[in-house]
């Protein structure tokens, strides 16, 4: 609208410029033609009053006379009914002194209408670029009625026409309360009716004749973030406030209570205790917050896989103190590429879930084999499982199924998630096989590109790695 309103100036302006640009004197052939005209008439005159009359002269002069004012009067009649419609009418051919005058006339009206096509092209490509645009464009006056509309706009509210009140097509009572308040450059989000579970962002600009351009924004995946964000940061702090009251708790106790030394042991064991859990939770934080930047480089080497299962074996043995039956299976190549920090970060999460979840007897399996060219290094537990509606969910960050069992356990719900993006990074596939009361199945699936074939064995006989039993034929 605004480049509507501003043609009409720019015309005056342009074609103000090329007059002042190209000016051009009268041409003096006109002029003398016009003066011989007049000499000749006079010595006409002159002759007649010298050789017939006076009165011959003064009918000659009279005639004379009248005949310039009737061609005068017809050019001005002309001119007069052309400049009524100029657009439309052509400009009446000029003899005597109004052929310059016409001549120059019409140079204007060329110069005029080609600076009127020029903008008109421009307007016409600006009006096809507004129009791609996403979002929506309504200009509105000072009465909120729209004046204007790209196809952006009429295809969210239904705009058609013009001069109608935008309440017409946006029916959100917060929508006029939005409009009268004199806030510069305000916004309102809204749910439309003609795009439901969609949110929208409606921006009011003001001009200063009162009128006001509302654009309107699809922010869903933003509103989704903000959202995400604000749960992120009320679940780090429900996750920090339990642990910071137990220990400030204890602390004070220890500070104004008298305690035997059992009982300050306690205490202290409890603070430590609480220190450790935020301690996982800030390393969690940190890990995946990394993980999600992307800024870092994957750290790529060969990898031992069989050692560092066996490790981690080992870890997870005295982290579980006997209460589950935890083997390893190693049926695949040896070596992987990958990052060999972020690999054991994965598996340790995983098989922590694991014995935080499996009840006292319960059987644990860390399997390494290779089925479809991929790599699958898998944790299976016989633990309490997942129900159905909570699967779809399981790798967001601070998601627990159950946050009363996740607290008395220590867990800070991001372990999943991290193990699904260092999963990624390594360009593969993070899986999961559950149901609730029947144990859980968590697989890493490595690409083939990341499997390292095993170094030639000598020929003398070399006995087999002792912890590495072969897998199991239910698992192949």
């Amino acid at each position: 609208m605004s480049a509507r309103a501003a043609t009409p100036a720019a015309i005056a302006c342009i074609f103000g410029d090329e007059i002042r640009q190209t000016p051009e004197p009268v041409p003096l052939s006109p002029f003398l033609r016009s003066l011989a005209a007049i000499v000749l008439a006079v010595a006409i005159g002159a002759a007649l009053d010298l050789y017939a009359s006076g009165n011959a002269a003064a009918w000659w002069f009279g005639a004379l006379f009248v005949g310039v004012a009737l061609v005068q009067l017809i050019y001005m009649v002309r001119l007069h009914h052309w400049s009524s419609l100029p657009r439309n009418r052509a400009l009446p051919a000029g003899i005597g002194p109004w052929r310059p005058i016409i001549m120059r006339l019409a140079r204007f009206v060329r110069q005029e209408t080609d600076a009127r096509n020029e903008l008109g092209s421009e307007l016409e490509r600006i009006h096809a670029a507004v129009d791609r645009l996403p979002d929506g464009l309504v200009v509105l006056d000072r009465y909120d009625h729209v004046l204007w509309a790209n196809d952006a706009a009429e295809h969210l509210h239904g705009i058609f026409g013009t001069r109608r009140p935008i309440h017409h097509f946006i029916r959100q009572p917060e929508l006029a309360r939005f409009l009268q308040a004199n806030e510069p450059d305000s916004t309102l989000r809204i749910q439309l009716s003609s795009h439901p579970g969609r949110t929208h962002e409606l921006r009011l600009h003001r001009s200063q004749g009162g009128q006001k351009l509302l654009i309107t924004r699809d922010v869903t995946d933003q509103a989704k973030l903000d959202a995400m964000r604000s749960d992120f940061v009320a679940n780090v702090s429900r996750e920090i406030r339990t642990p910071i009251t137990v220990i400030a708790g204890f602390a004070d106790t220890l500070l104004t209570v008298e305690l035997d030394e059992d009982a300050r042991r306690k205490y202290l064991g409890s603070i430590l205790e609480q220190s450790q859990t935020m301690q996982r939770l800030v390393d969690d934080l940190l890990m995946l917050s990394s993980l999600e930047s992307g800024d870092e480089t994957l750290a790529e080497e060969p990898v031992d896989l069989q050692r560092l299962l066996g490790a981690l074996l080992e870890e997870a043995r005295a982290l579980s103190r006997e209460r589950h039956r935890i083997e390893l299976h190693f049926d695949g190549p040896r070596r992987v590429l990958a990052a060999a920090s972020e690999l054991e970060c994965a598996v340790r999460n995983l098989l922590t879930n694991a014995i935080r979840y499996t009840p006292d007897g319960g059987q644990i399996s860390i399997l390494w084999r290779v089925q479809d060219s991929e790599g699958l290094l898998s944790v299976r537990d016989t633990g309490i499982g997942i129900p159905a509606e909570h699967i779809p969910r399981i790798t967001e960050r601070f998601y627990r199924v159950d946050r009363g069992r996740s607290r008395a356990t220590g867990g800070t719900g991001l372990g999943l998630a991290i193990v699904k993006r260092i999963t990624h990074r390594h360009q593969g596939r993070f899986v999961f096989e559950t149901a609730s009361n029947r144990g859980s199945t968590f697989t890493m699936c490595l690409p083939a590109t990341r499997l390292l074939a095993d170094p030639a064995a000598p020929r003398e006989a070399v006995p087999d790695d002792a912890g590495a039993p072969s897998l199991p034929a239910d698992l192949s």
